[in-house]
């Protein structure tokens, strides 16, 4: 059975060349507002490292800028927090299955907390039951957590509700972790904003969407727009008519509610301080996961 890690390696060394990857490093570290640091040593100033890491003596000394480097001296944990209900068995934007877009996400997330010492955890489920694993360090424990995401996500599993996992967390984590959630597009409610802003107060949460499908295939110049074959809702198995999402009016009337619904998740994210990006298939995973590190860094 390949490794789901080694999956995750392989894309990040493709999409993300040396300077790239060290970057992305980069961005997971200053990610911890509250991690202990030592001062480590000194080195040449390049474009975009952070102005207020410039020691000044040192850099007048020396002729040139020189930035301060650090060195974390405590652990810090990283708790994935995913959904494994049928949602994540549905398309996403891409047309890929949107559980293996969570996959990668998660595991490139928790791939850098692992090259920066952290442990990582896991919550996961449905709507049906929630799962917990600790927080534990190496690529074998999660191979194990990536490996468990990907065989409990399926047409099979209970439906999606997302708030369940973020419930469980609210009343069963201790201490302040960083949450990295990874959910399909999340309808906004009161309920789930107060559980998201009680969240926030004990946590860092990064927060990542996958994008749902498109209403209907985009046809194949010369083709019907059937010729795809037919789609089923992954809620209960109902057959999906084609025909109704070739209507200009319902295409519009779709494209609408799907852009209110959008700004009411991103509301609701911004209003309890939780940073938020977006992919749309595996091609956006790395970059995507750089811009909500990047985000999350300038926000605080």
């Amino acid at each position: 059975m390949a490794s789901l890690l080694q999956r995750v390696k392989s894309k990040m060394a493709i999409f993300a060349h040396r300077k790239a990857r060290g970057m992305l490093d980069g961005e997971y570290g200053s990610v911890f507002r509250g991690r202990s640091l030592d001062f480590d040593d000194l080195r040449a100033y390049v474009p975009g490292d952070e102005v207020r890491d410039i020691d000044w003596k040192a850099s007048a000394r020396h002729g040139s800028p020189l930035i301060r480097r650090y060195v974390a001296v405590r652990r810090q944990t990283v708790l994935l927090v995913t959904d494994t209900g049928r949602n994540m068995a549905a398309e996403a934007l891409s047309g890929e299955v949107k559980k293996d877009i969570a996959v990668l996400s998660l595991g490139v997330l928790g791939y850098l907390a692992h090259r920066h010492g952290d442990v990582v955890g896991l919550v996961c489920g449905d709507s049906s039951a929630t799962r917990s694993f600790p927080a534990k360090s190496g690529e074998a424990h999660l191979e194990r957590l990536l490996r468990h995401v990907d065989s409990h996500t399926g047409l099979e599993a209970a439906a999606s509700r997302i708030q369940d996992q973020l419930d469980y967390v609210a009343r069963n984590i201790k201490g302040r972790y960083l949450l990295f959630v990874v959910a399909d597009e999340l309808a906004a409610d009161d309920a789930t904003g107060r559980l998201l802003r009680r969240l926030r107060a004990q946590h860092e949460i990064l927060w990542l969407t996958v994008r749902d499908a498109e209403l209907a295939p985009s046809p194949v110049a010369g083709a019907s727009p059937h010729a795809g074959g037919d789609s089923y809702s992954v809620a209960d198995s109902s057959l999906l008519a084609w025909q109704p999402a070739t209507s200009a009016a319902v295409a519009a009337a779709y494209a609408t509610a799907a852009e209110e619904r959008g700004a009411g998740r991103k509301a609701m994210l911004r209003a309890a301080g939780i940073t938020e990006g977006e992919v749309a298939g595996s091609g956006d995973v790395i970059t995507g996961l750089f811009a909500l590190l990047e985000r999350h860094r300038r926000a605080g």
